[in-house]
């Protein structure tokens, strides 16, 4: 990339204001472009210094606003589907996400984090146990801090962790980590990616760049990543991880003792109950996180030390308070079917389950069967509740109530649940529709929460 070039940046939201400041600090010159029309320019231009070589366009784009453009950064959150992207490539303009012109610019060792659910968590514990190993990391990605905010701060020294999404992962040319690892695949994001096989080769696409120097972490009980890293001409080492199985090689969970087996020994690592984190979910999560740990050299010994102290994130499986011998738990970041089943088998008591939003275009019948006798009541908000309500009644479920928002859905919990019950947000859909994003629903829930 030329640092003088003209780039279009297509997103005015975070990733793509900290896209903007990124060329910008290189010298280049921006056009800022976003669809929606009744954004306030001036008001996106207070984001960068007074007289920065960048320039807002809002509404449709035309041709001529591509002239001298030599190179598109796509914010993840637009689809490469949406006409102007086909106006950009029929004038020869390559296209990179964000993550990519991060990793362009960035220096020093990368871990690549994806999967379908898990990613938030194993990220931040992984972020935690290489500041506890090495002087200079940084967490990004969709954890919440973009990759194009961290990158010219980077060194030849540094150690970057960076949680990526699919939709990221679309967008990727020459980016390649040092350590990759996909958690598990799960049916999510169908409205844009269409088919399930699309969805796998964009997930396993993290893979793409990687040599035999470097190392890929997969999760052993998921058959469709079992099949990938056992497949011929995959490149990076293979390491496996899995909570229901005896490994030969890798990590696994034996009994509650999470054991490392290399070369015919096996070496007892961590008792789950020394951790913080529930659920089987997240002992897998941890087995991940300390393979991708000890592929750059932590020892074990730091590694169970901060596995140890470390705590769910917010938004994930999140306790927020015992309010009449009443637990409530935070887990707005469950925004698919699959996320909220481990959220619900990790729930220490009968539960009250908040769930709904918006459709990404999810079934919900594995979900309700998880259910499991443990749900007493289901709350139903947003846009999906009456397609979860049917989908429930189907399969058995009939104690559904409706709330028009949080604070109704929070309070009718409240008047039902019993001391030793749990009350869980866990919507298994995404947020849009009646919140910006999971992390204000998550916000509103424990205020509501708070307020009772």
């Amino acid at each position: 990339m030329n640092e003088r070039q003209k780039v279009l940046v297509a997103g005015a939201g975070k990733s793509g204001i900290s896209a903007a400041r990124l060329l910008l600090n290189m010298g280049g010159e921006v056009i800022l472009y976003d669809g929606n029309s009744t954004l306030h320019a001036p008001a996106l231009l207070e984001n960068f210094m007074p007289g920065a070589k960048i320039s807002v366009r809002l509404g449709d784009l035309h041709p001529e606003d591509l002239l001298e453009v030599s190179l598109c950064i796509m914010s993840p959150g637009i689809s490469l589907e949406v006409p102007f992207v086909s106006l950009i490539r029929s004038a020869g303009i390559p296209i990179w996400g964000e993550l990519q012109l991060a990793y362009h610019c960035a220096k020093g060792k990368l871990a690549a984090i994806t999967g379908t659910n898990g990613k938030t968590t194993t990220t931040a514990l992984v972020g935690e146990i290489l500041k506890a190993h090495f002087e200079d990391v940084y967490v990004v990605g969709n954890i919440g801090t973009p990759y194009t905010d961290a990158a010219l701060k980077t060194t030849d020294d540094s150690v970057t962790v960076a949680e990526v999404s699919s939709f990221q992962l679309e967008t990727m040319v020459d980016f390649h980590p040092n350590v990759s690892a996909i958690l598990n695949i799960t049916p999510d994001h169908l409205n844009r990616h269409h088919t399930m096989e699309r969805y796998i080769e964009t997930k396993e696409s993290i893979t793409a760049n990687q040599t035999e120097e470097d190392t890929c972490v997969l999760n052993y009980d998921d058959e469709v990543l079992r099949k990938f890293g056992q497949k011929e001409g995959l490149k990076p080492k293979v390491v496996f991880f899995s909570s229901r199985q005896k490994l030969q090689e890798g990590y696994y969970l034996n009994g509650k003792m999470i054991t490392y087996a290399h070369e015919g020994t096996a070496v007892s690592i961590l008792n789950i109950w020394e951790m913080n984190l529930l659920g089987r979910h997240n002992y897998e999560n941890v087995m991940a996180a300390i393979a991708i740990a000890r592929s750059f050299g932590v020892p074990f010994e730091t590694i169970q030390k901060v596995v140890k102290e470390f705590k769910a994130v917010e938004h994930r499986i999140e306790f927020v308070t015992d309010r009449l011998g009443v637990r409530y738990y935070n887990d707005s970041k469950g925004t698919n079917p699959d996320a909220a089943i481990q959220a619900v088998k990790a729930m220490p008591g009968p539960t009250l389950l908040i769930a709904g939003g918006y459709d990404k275009g999810s079934t919900y019948d594995e979900w309700i069967e998880a259910f499991g006798g443990n749900v007493k009541y289901l709350v139903l908000i947003g846009q999906t509740r009456d397609q979860i309500a049917k989908c429930a009644r189907e399969h058995g479920f009939n104690d559904i109530m409706y709330a028009e928002d949080m604070a109704e859905a929070v309070r009718v919990c409240a008047y039902y649940a019993e001391s030793g019950d749990c009350v869980l947000l866990s919507p298994a859909c995404a947020s849009w529709g009646m919140f910006k994003d999971y992390e204000e629903r998550g916000r509103i829930f424990k205020e509501c929460v708070r307020n009772l």
